[in-house]
């Protein structure tokens, strides 16, 4: 593919795997938290321990749902071209 063509779609394509990142997140926090909401970093009516959990959880879903997109989009390289 193209230069041309790879940017857009990469950008396309990564702004896509963050929205389905953060729908996933939100179905994992509702079933595990029991609550519809993820805590904020600045409710202090959360605990420390919630707050923190809830953040290394959407890092986790977010870093998880990236490397199986760019895994997915990678293209092979040509073994044609080394020799």
């Amino acid at each position: 593919m193209s230069k041309l063509v790879s940017k857009p779609v990469t950008i396309v394509t990564s702004m896509l795997a963050g929205t389905v990142a953060g729908v996933i997140f939100k179905q994992v926090w509702k079933l595990a938290a029991r609550e519809d909401d993820a805590p904020d970093a600045t409710d202090f009516e959360r605990r420390w321990a919630e707050v923190l959990a809830a953040a290394a959880l959407e890092g986790a879903i977010f870093g998880a749902v990236k490397a199986a997109v760019r895994r997915a989009t990678a293209s092979r390289p040509d073994p044609a071209e080394d020799a």
